[in-house]
C-alpha cells in the first residue's frame, strides 16, 4: 500500500500455514511461505483494514486469482486469495485493522524436495525382511506418467540392487492419491509403473522378465488423503518381491 514500509520480514523455503477458507473450515497449505508485516509513515492518512484486503483482492483478481474467504474478527479485517498461474499455485492471507499496520502471510504451494533417496543396500534389506520397500524419490508431473530427469537417481539405486541379486523378480506397484477419479488413478498408476520397468529395462539392460508393472492407484494409503503431506506420501513406487 503506498506510504507503507516492511517492518517485518521471514521467508522459509518450506513451511506450513493454516488458511481460513470458511466459518468452519480451513487449508493447510504447505510450501515456501513468506511472511511480512507492513506499517505506515509518519504523516499518512490510515487506510481502513477492508480497503488494505480489497486492494490486494482486486490485484490478485486481475492476474486470475480469486478470494476464497472474507471475515472480521476483533475489529480486524481477514482476506484468503488464492492465485494459480502457469506451474504455481500462490495462497495468501492478507490482514488490517484500522491502525496503520497490516500483515500478509504467502505460501507458494510445492511439494518438499525429497533430499534423501534410500540407496540399493537399504531397498534390499527392507525387500528381504519384509517383502516390499517404498522408493521415494521418483517424480512425475501431476497427471503424467513421464518420468522426470530428477528420479534418475532413484532409478540408479534400484538398478544396483538388482544387479547385486540376480535372482530377485519384483513387481513394480504404482500408487497414487485421491485425487480424482478413481479409474483415472488406476490407469495412472499403472502407466507410472510401466514407465518405471521401462527406464530400468532401455536405460540400464535389466531383464524385462525380472520387473512385472501392476497399478494400485488409491487402494493402498500409507497416510491420510486429507492433508497435502499424507497425499504426497501416498504418491510412491514400490518394489514387492515376487
Amino acid at each position: 500500500m503506498p506510504g507503507f514500509v516492511i517492518s517485518s520480514y521471514e521467508a522459509l523455503e518450506f513451511d506450513r500455514y493454516q488458511f481460513k477458507t470458511g466459518s468452519d473450515k480451513t487449508e493447510k497449505v504447505e510450501g515456501r511461505r513468506t511472511f511480512a508485516a507492513y506499517t505506515a509513515n509518519d504523516g499518512i492518512t490510515h487506510p481502513s483494514g477492508l480497503q488494505v484486503i480489497r486492494n490486494y483482492v482486486n490485484a490478485a483478481k486481475a492476474i486470475g486469482g480469486e478470494q476464497l474467504y472474507e471475515f472480521e474478527d476483533g475489529g480486524t479485517q481477514y482476506s484468503t486469495i488464492r492465485i494459480i498461474k502457469e506451474d504455481k499455485e500462490v495462497w495468501a492471507e492478507v490482514s488490517g485493522a484500522n491502525n496503520g499496520m497490516y500483515n500478509v502471510q504467502m505460501v507458494e504451494k510445492q511439494l518438499m524436495k525429497q533430499d534423501v533417496v534410500a540407496n540399493a543396500e537399504a531397498l534390499s534389506g527392507s525387500i528381504k525382511e519384509t517383502g516390499r520397500v517404498a522408493v521415494y524419490g521418483i517424480y512425475f508431473d501431476t497427471g503424467k506418467a513421464d518420468l522426470k530427469p530428477a528420479s534418475d537417481p532413484a532409478l540408479a539405486e534400484i538398478v544396483k540392487m538388482l544387479k547385486a541379486d540376480a535372482n530377485l523378480k519384483v513387481f513394480v506397484v504404482g500408487h497414487t492419491d485421491t485425487v480424482g477419479q478413481f479409474a483415472n488413478n488406476v490407469k495412472l498408476s499403472q502407466d507410472r509403473a510401466a514407465s518405471v520397468v521401462n527406464a530400468i529395462v532401455s536405460k540400464h539392460g535389466i531383464a524385462a522378465a525380472r520387473l512385472t508393472p501392476f497399478g494400485a492407484g488409491p487402494t493402498s494409503p500409507v497416510a491420510s488423503n486429507k492433508t497435502d503431506e499424507g497425499k504426497a506420501k501416498n504418491r510412491r513406487v514400490e518394489l514387492v518381491a515376487q
